[in-house]
């Protein structure tokens, strides 16, 4: 089975990977989500992981417009814990450390450690793990890399700082992603939907009864500008249920909103995997 992540060998996208399919897997390693995306398209790959929000750095915004663009369905999610830590080569100080470089998401998700260090030049690169990575093979004595505890592992460095991120419970969901539209997933929890509101008084709020009078628990809402239309936004959404037959009759909001579209039904993301612990948490 051939998994395509954005990212390098022992990044958190290689983490969800092997978490949610086990370990007799190929993970495809990809600079960018697009990159991934196009795998999957082009049916080079069976499945992509792909990281849709952080807690402590948001959402992921452009992610859930490329799964919109290419059609994908989703069919499942993993949550992580995630520790951060300063990873450099052995017998590196942070005093020396000139530059560091990670993932944007990374560098938000640790912006009050690196004010404290204002001496140490900020470098966004593709990848976690790969930032330890490049230090390692170009032997770069004065850089370090925001990555998990893996990483230092997997390229035999230094963890200089542990557990640097602003929030300590800090968590990043990804999808599990398919382009099979008949792929079925045995008693799904949890969807994602996509729609569009008319410009019109009370149009959500309209919608919102209709949930809630269904017993849908709605777990998220995100607004996401529609490109080249001045005030008109795509709608994401999340919500799960105890009984199935009450998300499909919480379907009659399609005769409220336009363009709805189930992105994926899927089982509740509940096994969040911390490394750093080498265990699995319930």
């Amino acid at each position: 089975m051939r998994i395509s992540i954005q990212g390098g060998k022992a990044s958190f996208h290689d983490i969800a990977a092997h978490q949610y399919f086990g370990n007799e897997i190929e993970t495809v390693y990809r600079n960018s989500f697009k990159e991934i995306c196009d795998d999957l398209q082009e049916g080079t790959v069976d499945y992509a992981v792909m990281a849709i929000e952080n807690s402590i750095a948001g959402t992921i915004l452009s992610n859930y417009g490329l799964i919109k663009k290419y059609d994908f369905k989703i069919i499942g999610e993993i949550q992580l814990r995630i520790e951060m830590n300063l990873i450099a080569l052995k017998a590196t100080a942070i005093k020396d450390l000139k530059v560091v470089r990670s993932h944007y998401m990374a560098l938000l998700q640790c912006e009050q450690f690196l004010a404290q260090h204002p001496h140490i030049k900020i470098e966004e690169y593709h990848d976690t793990a790969d930032s330890a990575k490049k230090i390692k093979e170009e032997n770069e004595p004065f850089a370090a890399a925001i990555a998990g505890r893996m990483a230092a592992d997997v390229y035999d460095m230094e963890v200089l700082a542990a557990g640097i991120e602003t929030e300590k419970r800090n968590f990043t969901k990804f999808f599990i992603l398919t382009k099979d539209k008949k792929h079925k997933v045995e008693n799904p929890q949890k969807a994602t939907l996509s729609f569009q509101l008319p410009n019109k008084v009370g149009a959500l709020a309209t919608l919102l009864s209709v949930v809630v009078n269904n017993g849908i628990n709605l777990t998220k809402i995100q607004s996401i500008p529609i490109l080249g239309r001045p005030d008109e936004y795509d709608f994401f959404v999340e919500c799960e249920w105890t009984d199935y037959e009450d998300f499909r009759r919480s379907i009659a909001i399609n005769s409220i909103v336009h363009e709805l579209k189930i992105l994926g039904e899927y089982k509740k993301g509940n096994t969040i995997y911390d490394y750093s612990q080498g265990r699995t948490i319930e």
